[in-house]
């Protein structure tokens, strides 16, 4: 079964390109559109993994982070946290490694950028037979 990936971002267009190389890649994608959303679909699909925006309505990433680190169920899950705000880099970073993100990057980041991402917080998972 393929390791389970969130990806959280309003913007459909980010769903459609990450999911694509996601799949590629040999995991599965579920998504959410915004960071309440996302805490129902993580607390319920348990993903191995979430890819989290920080600029979005409903709840913001930061703050779904700090929501998710609280939950029992999705405290151990890594986060990978992004941004296309450039003018707030440090201050995002900052508030991201304190919420308890595990990765901050930029946009725009190639599916290649983000994909390696993926694999170096996701160990392999065991054949089946081993």
């Amino acid at each position: 079964m393929p390791q389970k990936i969130l990806m959280v971002d309003d913007d459909p267009l980010m769903h459609r390109l990450y999911k694509h190389h996601l799949d590629r890649a040999g995991y599965q994608m579920i998504s959410a559109m915004n960071g309440r959303e996302a805490l129902d679909v993580a607390d319920r699909e348990q993903p191995n993994l979430i890819i989290m925006d920080v600029m979005m309505a409903e709840m913001d990433g930061i703050t779904a982070v700090k929501e998710l680190r609280k939950m029992e169920s999705t405290k151990q899950i890594p986060v990978i946290v992004f941004t296309a705000n450039a003018n707030a880099y440090d201050t995002v970073k900052n508030e991201s490694e304190f919420a308890g993100a595990d990765v901050f990057m930029t946009k725009p980041m190639s599916p290649a950028q983000m994909v390696a991402e993926v694999k170096r917080l996701l160990p392999k998972e065991p054949q089946e037979g081993k």
